[in-house]
């Protein structure tokens, strides 16, 4: 049984909630209608997963968050957002200071049909993937399969260097793309493309910081952006990311058709699009996050005699896109999210083309 604590100071977001989470068999909720509360009853009721109220009134959901970070530091907290930029920007703050995921409230829908199945398709899974009740008896792990080498690549010979690095990530995307760019050298002579799965508004905010944070630039993606070297690129929210061919160049090209992997953007639409233009010199990385979108897409990059690096299960919030990639052999490396920065530079150039300092020769 997963124990939900819901924290809100609308009554009638609180019925909502109740009413969806308590119609499944293996949920049990509790509320509470401000932050007070919720950490009065805390260390009682012990929930498996919390969802916080961005914006309330008597305590703010980031001093919340604090609070229960530090009574609990391993308990999931979903952050319950508004479409505003403001509760985009605090959602990125509470990511920041270790919120596990968020969803947006729904605006604009008519009929509270309409908002019990967004909150259902949105919520549901967040809160099962990041639930981890320990079971009796744990079944045994399948073995990861070794990498697929296509036939056409030659070992031993060190690490092949990629044009273009191609990233995708979801449920802790942001946190693990800010630890990713951080470690990137700002002569990188590649560019890159990335889909984080997140709403419109949300995207250009995380670009932001990003560059805030990085040696690397990062923008929210437009129509005609044209790739650069050095330069990263983030698909915005609800809009898949293609690279296309233009003349000499290669572009950015943004569309609305339907989602992939139930994704819009989706991390398949965007590597497939890559290897298009890039074929076997994509390098290909998949960070945490829920579902399997990547997993054909990692396909396709092997297929073309692409490399593939996905972030360890241990250092994920969830072990979902990356954990699908790495079963299936499409992996040249699966390592801790630390040195996915390292993994990269070993297989990218850089602008001065002098090898990096306590640069392995061979990568792994």
């Amino acid at each position: 049984m997963i124990r939900v604590l819901v924290v809100d100071d609308s009554a009638v977001v609180r019925r909502i909630m109740t009413d969806i989470l308590s119609s499944e068999t293996d949920i049990e909720v509790m509320t509470a209608a401000n932050g007070s509360l919720a950490l009065s009853r805390f260390d009682t009721l012990q929930p498996d997963v919390v969802t916080l109220d961005v914006e309330m009134g008597d305590v703010s959901g980031l001093d919340l968050l604090r609070a229960i970070r530090r009574r609990s530091p391993n308990v999931p907290v979903i952050m319950f957002s508004s479409f505003t930029q403001k509760a985009a920007a605090t959602t990125l703050d509470a990511l920041a200071l270790g919120a596990s995921d968020y969803v947006a409230k729904p605006s604009g829908l008519g009929s509270r049909a309409e908002v019990e199945t967004h909150v259902r398709e949105q919520l549901l899974p967040k809160i099962r993937a990041l639930a981890t009740p320990i079971p009796r008896s744990a079944p045994p792990r399948s073995p990861i399969p070794a990498p697929i080498t296509p036939p056409s690549l030659q070992l031993g010979t060190g690490p092949r260097k990629a044009s273009i690095l191609a990233i995708g990530a979801s449920t802790g995307g942001p946190n693990a793309l800010d630890t990713v760019f951080r470690g990137l050298s700002s002569n990188l002579s590649v560019p890159i493309v990335i889909v984080q799965h997140m709403p419109p508004m949300f995207t250009r905010l995380l670009a932001e910081r990003l560059t805030a944070h990085s040696p690397v630039p990062v923008k929210e993606a437009e129509p005609g952006d044209v790739l650069v070297p050095g330069r990263a690129l983030i698909a915005p929210g609800d809009f898949h990311l293609r690279v296309v061919r233009d003349g000499n160049r290669v572009v950015a090209a943004l569309d609305q058709s339907p989602p992939e992997n139930s994704c819009r953007p989706a991390a398949d639409v965007l590597f497939r699009s890559v290897v298009d233009v890039y074929r076997g010199q994509t390098l290909g990385v998949v960070l945490t996050g829920m579902g399997q979108d990547g997993l054909r897409g990692c396909g396709w990059i092997r297929e073309a005699g692409g490399q593939v690096v996905v972030q360890d299960e241990k250092t994920s919030v969830v072990w979902g896109m990356p954990g699908f990639v790495a079963r299936a052999g499409l992996a040249d490396a699966i390592v801790p999210l630390d040195d996915i920065a390292m993994q990269i530079l070993q297989r990218v150039p850089t602008g001065d083309g002098t090898p990096r300092k306590n640069e392995p020769k061979h990568a792994g």
